[in-house]
């Protein structure tokens, strides 16, 4: 790939951590969609973590001490950046990722949001005057953490870690970054050049490529305030248990098995196609590899023949194949290992009496839409979030059995409702137990201002973005001041 921005040297065999210096080990960061070696990161280890804490906790005090135009100037140059180099940036994601070509320029779009919204933070009011005793001045503020650890996925790598990074940059935190090791440039070190060129100053941003050892050190480390973790709910368990035990703000985004309810008045050609292409681009688009897809799909009994049969030719004629060539609808699965959870469970289902309709078969690591017919609670694609190219059909007869079967599990990250009328689509949306419910749309929304997050399976209710983001990045702190110290009694 010929660039003109991204600087492999920067990143080959290194990790940003005091500037950019040699890795204590190294890895292959390989294309999904080819298999071809993109380049070579630094891998950190367990070591690496209490020396970045150190540095980052250093830098820290003096980023938090300047001016807010000078902090929101960084964003500004940073928000500039990712759109001057657009392409290559989004080609680069795009390839990192195994995504289609559209999907990589999203990112990078949003990456431009949150920079542009991270800049307007530090020229906001940061707390608030109180009622108090005449003589007394008695103020609410927000304070930054310290450093904040964010241990980021592969999924959509660059938007999950700069919608944490950059606000927690803005409101005056140092941070520490250990993405996925499968994306260590689009999530993370690609985030350090930027930052880097934008005149963050050194020492307030670090990037550790890594493990899961990586990522235990940085939620044990003494010196890290706050946790963000966006991943898997089995890690995010682990996580918010040594999080608690080590008495430090965590915040937890895992996804979970999200809804969508396709009412019976969506009966007309027009109307079933329209719940067709809905469900299709909720269920299938990154291959199903996003936390907010729609996981069970819970249709009418009357109108549930027709969207199969839509769904089915779909599923067959939809190209798949290397996404950045710009030819195709889906790409490939992250790796061998995720492929092989995601056939597992498809097949686990139709031993459990599912009905494969279309997919469930792949190709290296492309894995073809998939369709399953008669899917019911107790099946592991019911129960568990599949985060592949499959739709997972249930039946329902009324409006509340779609409601309690949308209900049935842990908690859920997002949600969705079809329908003509939209005063119904409301009554039940109002009844879903989700972070997040779209009214005549699919589950997959995020635009970079809204609260993120969910409850149960789904997180632990905290919220990124928009107005949640002063909450989870600085905590409040009591300030009173006297003219003169008060005589006591004692």
């Amino acid at each position: 790939m010929t660039t003109s921005f991204l600087n492999h040297a920067l990143w080959r065999e290194h990790v940003y951590s005091g500037g950019w210096r040699a890795a204590s080990a190294t890895a292959d960061v390989i294309e999904p969609a080819t298999g071809e070696v993109l380049t070579r990161s630094g891998r950190a280890v367990a070591a690496d973590v209490a020396g970045a804490t150190r540095g980052a906790a250093a830098a820290q005090r003096a980023w938090a001490a300047s001016g807010p135009r000078d902090r929101a100037a960084v964003f500004h140059r940073a928000a500039a950046l990712f759109q001057q180099h657009f392409d290559e940036l989004a080609l680069w994601v795009t390839r990192e990722t195994g995504a289609i070509l559209p999907k990589g320029q999203h990112e990078i779009r949003e990456a431009v949001a949150f920079c542009q919204i991270a800049a307007s933070m530090p020229m906001q009011a940061q707390g608030q005057l109180l009622p108090s005793t005449p003589g007394r001045m008695s103020i609410a503020r927000r304070v930054p953490h310290g450093v904040v650890g964010v241990i980021s996925p592969f999924n959509f790598p660059l938007i999950l870690t700069l919608r944490v990074v950059a606000p927690a940059l803005a409101a005056g935190n140092a941070v520490i970054i250990k993405p996925d090791p499968r994306t260590p440039v689009s999530g993370g070190l690609l985030i350090a050049q930027v930052l880097e060129q934008a005149g963050l100053p050194a020492g307030v941003l670090h990037v550790l490529p890594g493990g899961a050892e990586v990522g235990e050190a940085l939620v044990t480390d003494p010196g890290v305030a706050m946790i963000s973790f966006t991943g898997s709910a089995g890690a995010g368990r682990r996580i918010g248990e040594l999080a608690g035990k080590h008495l430090k703000k965590v915040s937890l985004e895992l996804g979970g098995s999200n809804a969508l309810i396709v009412l019976d008045d969506m009966a007309s050609e027009a109307d079933l196609d329209l719940a067709a292409s809905n469900i299709a681009w909720g269920a299938w688009l990154h291959q199903g590899q996003i936390c907010m897809a729609s996981n069970r799909v819970l249709v009418h009994e009357s109108i549930v023949a027709a969207i199969t049969e839509r769904l089915v030719a779909k599923a067959t004629h939809l190209p798949v194949g290397n996404g950045a060539t710009g030819q195709v609808a889906l790409g490939p699965l992250i790796d061998e290992r995720q492929r092989d959870r995601v056939h597992a469970t498809v097949r686990a289902s139709v031993q459990a009496g599912a009905n494969l309709l279309a997919g469930g078969r792949y190709d290296g690591l492309f894995y073809r839409p998939t369709v399953l017919a008669g899917v019911k609670p107790g099946m592991p694609s019911f129960d568990d979030e599949t985060f592949g190219p499959v739709v997972n059909l249930v039946t329902f007869k009324t409006d509340d059995e779609a409601v309690s079967l949308a209900n049935t599990g842990h908690g859920g990250l997002a949600a969705g409702v079809l329908s003509t009328s939209v005063g119904r689509a409301l009554a039940v949306g109002q009844q879903l137990k989700a972070g997040m419910v779209h009214i005549n749309d699919q589950t997959v929304n995020d635009d970079a201002v809204n609260p993120f997050g969910g409850s149960g399976i789904a997180g632990n209710g905290n919220s990124h973005g928009g107005p949640g983001d002063w909450e989870q990045f600085t905590t409040w702190q009591w300030l009173t001041v006297k003219g003169a110290p008060t005589p006591f009694p004692f």
